[in-house]
């Protein structure tokens, strides 16, 4: 840098140098001086030789900023060593620091080592007389619940020596909660002798107040083994009534007071785990006193060698166990409910009175079932009778979801499968004999119009009443898992019910018109129908929910499937309503092409009509039908009937405009564009169609032509007056002249064709119609 400034300098100091204007090249690859010089002198000077005046000016300025630079090269080259010897001079500093405390680190060290092994003697010392407070502690704290225990114990004996059982009862209740409390100690003599206290003073005390309950029960007639109405006092109310009806709720709330030490000292009988009851807590003690009679009972008549306990006769002990809570109902809730809802307990008498008797009910059946397992009779005989108890539990009696039942059991795994296994034989064996009856294909219904609308054959009304009985005896399964079992056996029986239709349909499509043809489709209609409302129902949309939550987690399906589901854009039925609107179009397929044979073949005279020379209309007194167009519509009049009674109106809606369609267009093309016509073969045409093919099917809409919209706009252009046609034809080949000319501001040939009311016929269709046209009058082109 310095060099290249001195070098300016000296370049412009040489006043005798003659200057002119020379190019320079640059030498890319090195320090070009020259370059540089040869552009400042350029640049400042040029080939003006008058601004050599100020070359006295660029040289101090060159001076200066050569002064400069030596200036901050030397700044520089001078800074960096006191940097560096700074650093330097911090990390000796730093060094001497950690020097200096890793000296004191070890001489506290040696202090505290040496403190240490002076204090050791003192700390065993200490350490033994602090494991012995310790321990008198502990003594102390274990006397003290000793103590506690003791004098509640002793409070026990006085009240029950003053006859004050409210007091006693109360006392044992606070020792039982101490026994809870101590339930997490070690200290097993203390735990065992607060058991035994408890336990002691609990059967003295539920002994005395259970015999004194006994006797106010027995003194109300309890148990009621008849109905309300029969029973002798319980409800009614003689004199003494008020003093027992005291003595019940001062015994029942002391029994209440009992509960929490006798679930401490008593363990409730519990059915194996492969139930999956769920938890429920132990009954309350009155409740279990009062209960004692019927289970004696219970037990007697349906255990062991009795001749009321057999297999095949499950109805005895359901039905009994539903009138024993029938009969004491009213007097539980007008009389027992009050006492608890007094005491501030939010038990409820007459579920909790159902649980207990229902537990005895799930007992028995855990005993019976492995012995009917294999016996498909007696088992599905159980299983109806169970069914039926359950029904009326719920729906009479107000029992609740939440607490066992029956289908606990039934859920079992072993039981469950022989259900699902029975169930589907039976639903088998029933489609059987529904599809060989000889009413299979006749609707119950088919001499009541009003009610008769599906006109839906008795084996699909059947099925369908199957599948409805197998929800409801599903549905109050406890979990989802087993009811999305049960739902695929229905979607199994839908499938094969569909098939067994298609086979009866393949033997039955020689004869797509007949009765029993019309039939499996109006089956298959209705199933369909059916389906897709119980897809709204809102227990398959709980079923549709689970569904995807298994789905999620076993990654069976694809995402969309997924998504289909959580958006409620599908049933659980969708592949079954899909499979059945599959079959159905297909049977109606084959049935609009048999009638559509038909009427063509019967059209064969009317496509060789003479179009071309038929009289015009101003030559006949009175058009009439033509005769060759008479088999073809009749033909067609008499399928219309015919199927108007064997299908159901919403398949026949479907059939007849199907059928409109294929005749719209068959006439259209094998007729209309396959002749020439004169103007009394188009007036003819006309006349044809809407006087006469129109209306066969205006019992079916308002407006038939409107399915018929290629034969009406063809019939529009043939009968249109020569001056009108020679206008349209006019307007057609400008529209088509200018559309290939590009000339988009000229008359539209669409517009034309819309004034006229032709919507559907293409452009071309129309120049082709206005050609069939035979006469045209000379116009001199």
């Amino acid at each position: 840098m310095l060099l290249c400034v001195n070098s300016i300098a000296d370049k412009e100091n040489m006043a005798t140098v003659n200057i002119t204007k020379k190019e320079v090249t640059r030498d890319l690859d090195h320090c070009d001086i020259p370059y540089y010089v040869s552009e400042f002198v350029e640049r400042e000077v040029g080939n003006d030789y008058d601004s050599l005046r100020k070359l006295g000016s660029l040289i101090d300025k060159l001076s200066e900023n050569k002064k400069q630079l030596e200036e901050q090269v030397l700044t520089v080259s001078s800074e960096v060593p006191k940097r560096i010897q700074k650093a330097l001079k911090n990390a000796e500093d730093s060094k001497k620091s950690l020097n200096r405390l890793l000296e004191e680190e070890a001489l506290l060290s040696d202090s505290i080592d040496s403190h240490l092994l002076k204090a050791e003697p003192w700390m065993e010392e200490l350490g033994v007389l602090i494991s012995q407070v310790e321990e008198i502690e502990r003594h102390l704290s274990y006397l003290k619940w000793i103590s506690r225990i003791e004098e509640l114990s002793d409070n026990i004996q006085q009240y029950l020596m003053t006859n004050n059982v409210p007091e006693a009862a109360s006392t044992l209740a606070s020792m039982a909660e101490l026994d809870i409390k101590l339930q997490e100690s070690s200290c097993s003599h203390l735990l065992a002798f607060v058991r035994s206290t408890v336990k002691f003073w609990h059967k003295i005390l539920k002994d005395k107040l259970s015999s004194d309950f006994e006797e106010v029960l027995t003194q109300l007639r309890w148990p009621f083994v008849g109905p309300p109405q029969s029973q002798a006092f319980g409800l009614a109310a003689p004199a003494n009534a008020p003093d027992v009806y005291n003595n019940l709720e001062t015994l029942f709330c002391q029994l209440l007071k009992l509960q929490t030490s006798d679930e401490l000292l008593t363990k409730p009988k519990q059915l194996p785990e492969k139930y999956s009851l769920p938890p429920s807590p132990p009954i309350i003690l009155p409740i279990q006193i009062m209960l004692n009679p019927l289970q004696k009972r219970f037990k007697y008549h349906f255990t062991g060698n009795k001749p009321t306990n057999v297999l095949n006769k499950p109805e005895w002990y359901l039905t009994q166990v539903l009138m024993w809570i029938g009969n004491h109902s009213k007097f539980l809730d007008d009389k027992i409910q009050p006492i608890l809802d007094k005491a501030g307990s939010s038990v409820n008498a007459g579920l909790e009175f159902s649980r207990a008797l229902v537990m005895l009910i799930l007992e028995k059946l855990a005993a019976d079932i492995p012995f009917l397992l294999y016996d498909d009779a007696l088992f599905c005989h159980l299983v109806d009778e169970v069914l039926q108890f359950e029904r009326e539990l719920y729906s009479v009696h107000g029992y609740l979801s939440t607490l066992p039942s029956c289908m606990h059991i039934l859920s079992e795994e072993s039981c469950f499968q022989r259900w699902l296994t029975v169930e589907k034989k039976f639903a088998l064996q029933k489609m059987d004999s529904m599809l060989s009856s000889e009413a299979a294909w006749i609707s119950q219904y088919k001499d009541i119009t009003d009610v008769d609308e599906m006109k839906v054959p008795d084996c699909a009304e059947t099925f369908m009443t199957l599948l409805l009985v197998i929800t409801d005896r599903y549905k109050n399964l406890p979990t989802a898992s087993r009811k999305l079992q049960f739902l695929g056996l229905q979607k199994e029986l839908v499938d094969d019910f569909r098939i067994r239709l298609t086979q009866v349909m393949k033997e039955e499509s020689r004869a797509s018109l007949g009765f029993r043809y019309c039939a499996i489709l109006n089956a298959v209609n209705y199933i369909a129908a059916v389906l897709a409302d119980w897809a709204d129902n809102v227990f398959f949309l709980q079923l549709q929910q689970a569904e995807l939550e298994v789905c999620a987690e076993s990654s069976s399906v694809s995402q969309l499937q997924l998504g289909q589901l959580a958006s409620m854009e599908s049933s659980v039925f969708d592949e079954m309503i899909n499979l059945l609107e599959r079959l159905k179009q297909d049977m109606l397929s084959r049935q609009v092409h048999h009638v559509f044979k038909e009427v063509t073949d019967a059209a064969k005279l009317y496509k060789k009509e003479r179009w071309l020379s038929l009289p015009s209309q101003a030559e006949q007194a009175v058009m009439s039908l033509s005769s060759t167009a008479c088999p073809m519509l009749l033909t067609l009049r008499d399928r219309l009937l015919q199927l108007e009674q064997q299908l159901c109106h919403s398949l026949f809606k479907i059939f007849w405009q199907m059928l409109a369609e294929k005749v719209d267009t068959f006439i259209y093309q094998e007729i209309i564009m396959a002749n020439h016509f004169n103007e009394g073969g188009a007036a003819q045409l006309q006349f044809d169609m809407s006087r006469n093919l129109f209306p066969l099917f205006s019992h079916y809409c308002k407006r038939p032509e409107n399915y018929f919209k290629h034969i009406k706009e063809a019939c529009i252009i043939l009968n249109l007056n020569v001056g009108s046609a020679l206008l349209l034809k006019d307007v057609l080949q400008s529209a088509s002249e200018n559309e290939a000319s590009l000339k988009p501001n000229q008359p539209s040939a669409t517009a034309a064709l819309n004034e006229l009311g032709v919507y559907k016929l293409a452009q071309r269709d129309v120049e082709i119609l206005l050609n069939l046209r035979a006469i045209w009058p000379n116009t001199g082109k």
